[in-house]
């Protein structure tokens, strides 16, 4: 089957052409009919399998006839980040050159005046992340009473932000009659409460099981000893066969750090993460995909749904916590039939997580041998010594300076004088915060001379 056998406009398809892709992926075969029929869908699929454009080509030709107005966008495309949402953007220009379709970004971290003065003009599509379009909203800068399609891209990764209360009041703001799309990689139980309440008879497609890993994508264990981390992932980027390669960090600062590490040895890296902002992230990926750096260490910010052609290699510098992450951190390899690898870093403590992972995919992934590392990071861990054997290390270290300590100095130091005893201790008058606080609370203490006088006197 060849992209002019399902239904899109001769335009469209000189476009498509240009681009470079000649046959459909499974998910755009079975997607991009129904949507040009004007059907509810609910497509679940995994990262790197096309579905940015079985949406998008769709559109354009939906799009194709029909006016503007102010503040009044005809469709909208929710994404969970500003990334996804600037690569959807980058789809549209690709494919919809021989289309005169306007086009507003609505995303945080960038200045929100170019963003209203779009939206004033008029425009076909409008492609937003739910905060800042929620921002603009209440603003009154917006209406989504013309909205007649709406697309929920990535679906459970907006669950993971904390972003399907805004996704559901979203909706309510749109017209009832409307074609909504939505795209997820897995289908929990919250998604599919959201798909029923809110998509109108769609049509389930699915073209891979859920979580499952590309086939195209060898994947390995590397156990390694938390030391040896750095060193271990140097020597696996110097491989012969690595064009370009993305690190995936679990913590911000670790990326930072490493990329400075990997820099001052010499490789061409640089870093993307959350602290980042907009405009930096955006001219960081620009450098990695025009290959002015070939190594991109990234927190998972860059985990989902960003598409850079070429990318040989992964490495999970650290095990992701959520074996979901994992499924799409490896995604960015492997793309579009091509073949690619994919390394985890594994120290003892990262047991559980990787068990965690092979349980979800359903697979063993094998052990690579470093020659000898494997070996060093499984040795067994040095025992504690028993509770009692153990001191606290200040009456440890004092011991060790009066074991050295001449013994005259010992003997004329002088001795600590012993603690009150019980007796003696209850004996002596209670301080003002030992006792009770009341009504009869007053002096103890003796007498003064000036107070021994009668009336009398």
């Amino acid at each position: 089957m060849s992209f002019a056998d399902l239904g899109l406009s001769d335009e469209l398809l000189s476009a498509v052409t240009g681009a470079g892709y000649t046959e459909p992926t499974p998910v755009q075969k079975q997607a991009i009919p129904s949507v040009l029929m004007g059907k509810d869908l609910i497509a679940i699929a995994q990262t790197g399998t096309g579905k940015t454009a079985a949406f998008v080509l769709p559109m354009i030709d939906i799009l194709g006839e029909g006016r503007t107005r102010a503040l009044m966008p005809r469709s909208l495309i929710l994404e969970p980040t500003r990334e996804l949402a600037a690569q959807v953007a980058e789809n549209f220009e690709k494919y919809g050159v021989n289309h005169k379709l306007s086009m507003a970004l609505l995303i945080g971290g960038v200045q929100m005046g170019d963003q209203v003065k779009a939206l004033q003009s008029g425009v076909d599509v409008l492609i937003a992340t739910p905060g800042r379009l929620m921002d603009l909203f209440q603003r009154g800068k917006i209406l989504l009473t013309g909205c007649d399609l709406l697309v929920i891209d990535e679906a459970d990764r907006m669950l993971d932000m904390g972003f399907i209360p805004d996704i559901e009041e979203i909706c309510t703001k749109l017209p009832k009659q409307r074609q909504t799309l939505l795209f997820s990689a897995t289908m929990p139980p919250v998604i599919k409460k959201l798909a029923d309440k809110f998509l109108t008879n769609p049509k389930q497609i699915e073209v891979a099981r859920p979580a499952s890993t590309n086939v195209n994508i060898t994947q390995w264990v590397v156990p390694v000893s938390g030391q040896k981390k750095r060193a271990t992932l140097e020597r696996l980027l110097e491989a012969d066969d690595l064009n370009t390669a993305i690190i995936f960090a679990n913590r911000k600062t670790t990326v930072r750090d490493l990329n400075k590490a990997l820099q001052r040895s010499g490789f061409r890296s640089g870093e993307i993460h959350g602290d980042m902002e907009q405009p930096q992230r955006l001219a960081e990926l620009d450098r990695f995909k025009k290959g002015d750096i070939n190594i991109l260490v990234a927190s998972d910010v860059a985990a989902r749904g960003l598409d850079i052609k070429g990318v040989s290699h992964v490495f999970n510098y650290d095990a992701p916590w959520h074996p979901d992450d994992y499924v799409h951190r490896i995604g960015r390899t492997g793309r579009a039939g091509a073949k690619g690898a994919a390394f985890t870093l594994v120290t003892p403590d990262d047991a559980e997580n990787i068990d965690n992972i092979e349980k979800l995919t359903g697979h063993k992934i094998d052990r690579y041998d470093m020659g000898g590392a494997p070996a060093e990071a499984e040795a067994p861990r040095e025992e504690k010594p028993k509770r009692e054997d153990r001191k606290p290390a200040g009456r440890k270290k004092a011991e060790e300076k009066r074991e050295k300590a001449p013994v005259r100095e010992r003997e004329a130091a002088p001795k600590r004088e012993p603690a009150p005893r019980r007796e003696e201790a209850k004996a002596r008058p209670p301080r003002r915060d030992e006792r009770d606080e009341g009504p009869d609370e007053g002096w103890n203490g003796p007498v003064p001379d000036f107070l021994n006088f009668t009336l009398s006197e």
